[in-house]
């Protein structure tokens, strides 16, 4: 930050009495993480450190080996994102928070920073005088809290003394059931700037979706990561506990975070339609890429062992990576459009996956695609789910989808070697947590046998 920028940021934080500053850093699973600042310390530019590890921080509080974050365990120097300081909505204490972008010692921004990844992605994109347009759609359970996790999530008791029974998808009623969380939801968004688009009461009991309006991945990513924590923080406060797994409860529809993706180029034209209002080769050639790179990025859009109970047929669900106009049971979805509006969304990512990373991996495939001049496969017609050789196969468990990625070169290429191999190290720490608990079914069906 400048001086007038210290300057503009000290006197609006004197002036909205913020006692300190949230120094935010997204780890590779999206969480939250950094340390609290005095506000005056942050307004004077006070150098603050982390130890690199907490960028690829696991979510069972693990570590990976120093090798993946640096031999001696070293830190990086967290800079503000000025256009991120923004009040905590939600604290009692009037408190700040920015995000903060994140610096090896040497000067060099850290490969295995999240946001770093998004950031180099899009400086591909730059070079060609061209800039991503995203709209990711969010969906999300909001739950009672759940204090025995050996226990399944269940719906908060809502207006009329009982849960609800997944009757109320698309309904009012369903929104209205939780509208002192949901005002205050609001609320948070206008304080973080954040406009949202629609607002919708989803298919499974107490599920929502709420989708951000579009514009640039990185302000988008952004945007998310931030949004997802304030939905957090604001159910806690309503004794509420909003859940971004991507299949909280059992024969209910998972959750995902289908993202919209156009590009345009430097005169804001949508480098997707031609002037005829006609496809352009760019277009296909990005969803030639999307299917040719997903399979081998999948951990980035589904990041937990639970990320893959999602894709069930009939679950609004894709099942593989066909493509089409109009057409929900495909992982590469075309929505009807003008020719400015043209975009490809990806219905692979779920809610669980971390914004920037997800974002990131969706683009360079579609790049990756536009690169190498790729073709697709034959559009799809009709529902697939029951439909052979429509589409490109996805791995099925986080097991083989860690193989398929650590095997990728075109992963390395595309996100870079250091970032590649610290994820799937982190990943491969929380499947070996997972694979050392004994589940209640093993225990319900195998206990018995003779």
């Amino acid at each position: 930050m400048n001086s007038q920028d210290k300057n503009q940021d000290l006197a609006w934080l004197l002036e909205q009495g913020m006692r300190e500053v949230e120094c935010l850093v997204p780890d590779i699973n999206g969480v939250p993480r950094g340390k609290a600042m005095p506000t005056r310390a942050f307004a004077a530019g006070a150098e603050l450190r982390l130890c690199r590890a907490v960028a690829i921080h696991t979510v069972t509080g693990d570590w990976a080996d120093y090798r993946y974050s640096g031999e001696g365990d070293p830190d990086m120097r967290l800079v503000p994102v000025p256009e991120t300081l923004k009040p905590v909505p939600w604290a009692s204490v009037p408190r700040a928070m920015a995000i903060h972008d994140c610096y090896d010692l040497d000067g060099e921004a850290t490969p295995i920073a999240s946001r770093n990844v998004l950031k180099r992605v899009l400086a591909r994109y730059a070079e060609r005088g061209w800039t991503p347009v995203v709209a990711p759609e969010l969906e999300f359970y909001v739950l009672a809290p759940n204090l025995d996790p050996s226990q399944p999530l269940v719906p908060p008791t809502v207006r009329g003394g009982r849960h609800e029974q997944g009757n109320h998808g698309f309904s009012l009623g369903g929104l209205n059931d939780l509208a002192a969380f949901f005002d205050e939801v609001y609320a948070a968004l206008a304080a973080l700037d954040i406009p949202a688009d629609t607002f919708v009461h989803e298919l499974g009991p107490s599920q929502y979706e709420i989708n951000l309006l579009h514009g640039d991945a990185l302000t988008l990513a952004d945007q998310t990561f931030l949004f997802k924590y304030a939905l957090r923080e604001i159910g806690f406060k309503h004794g509420l506990q909003v859940v971004f797994m991507a299949k909280p409860l059992a024969g209910q529809p998972g959750s995902s975070m289908h993202i919209h993706q156009s590009v345009v180029d430097r005169e804001g034209r949508n480098v997707f339609s031609a002037a005829d209002g006609s496809a352009t080769p760019a277009f296909l050639q990005f969803i030639a890429g999307q299917q040719a790179a997903i399979p081998e990025l999948m951990p980035l859009f589904c990041p937990n062992v639970n990320s893959y109970r999602r894709f069930a047929k009939h679950m609004a669900a894709p099942v593989n990576l066909s493509w089409g106009h109009d057409n929900r049971s495909v992982g590469i979805r075309i929505p009807q459009s003008g020719p400015a509006a043209r975009r490809v969304e990806n219905r692979i990512p779920g809610c669980d996956a971390n914004p920037y990373l997800a974002l990131a991996a969706s683009l360079a495939a579609g790049l990756h695609g536009i690169e190498q001049q790729l073709s697709p496969t034959e559009e799809a017609s009709g529902t697939v789910f029951e439909q052979e050789g429509t589409g490109p196969d996805l791995p099925g468990t986080l097991e083989s989808a860690l193989v398929a990625m650590q095997r990728s070169e075109v992963a390395r290429a595309l996100l870079g070697e250091a970032f590649v191999e610290a994820f799937v190290a982190v990943k491969q720490i929380e499947l070996d947590s997972f694979l050392h608990e004994i589940s209640p079914w093993e225990r319900r069906y195998l206990a018995s046998l003779v």
